[in-house]
């Protein structure tokens, strides 16, 4: 089973000098953060801010390619955590047929925000996340420890 999640921030994890991705679903219940480089954190961020680069950065260099073959993005899913590592799929459409390609958590949430097309994440990858020193650490964050936040 999978559960539809939305971008609600990026914040800065200085314990481990990485960026975390807030997700959360449609009813705030679950929350999934994944934590991603600063490269990716800043392609995500300017994705959420709608700011256009001067320059493409590899994320709009991805969506350019697949508009100029009518292919398009229909849903990206983080499929699993393993050993601290996320890893997702990207669900793509092309012509008559259906594609999915392995990706980068970072890398699959900047395109499909680019893509405006839907994240989700799997029960599974949920419960291996949630314990209860993640989520009191969570808990306790205040509004000012994150970046721009989208309601």
């Amino acid at each position: 089973m999978i559960t539809q999640m939305h971008v609600k921030g990026l914040m800065f994890d200085p314990y481990n000098n990485a960026y975390i991705v807030i997700l959360r679903d449609e009813d705030q219940a679950e929350m999934l953060p994944i934590w991603v480089g600063k490269a990716e954190a800043s392609s995500i961020s300017l994705a959420l801010e709608n700011v256009a680069p001067p320059r493409p950065m590899t994320h709009d260099f991805m969506k350019s390619y697949l508009d100029a073959f009518n292919a398009k993005v229909i849903s990206v899913v983080i499929t699993d955590l393993n050993e601290n590592t996320y890893f997702a799929k990207v669900h793509m459409t092309y012509e008559d047929s259906e594609y999915t390609v392995d990706s980068r958590p970072s890398d699959a949430i900047a395109l499909a925000l680019r893509s405006q097309a839907p994240i989700f994440a799997s029960e599974s990858v949920i419960r291996k996340q949630s314990s209860d020193e993640l989520e009191q650490w969570l808990e306790n964050l205040k509004p000012e420890d994150f970046g721009k936040l989208d309601s």
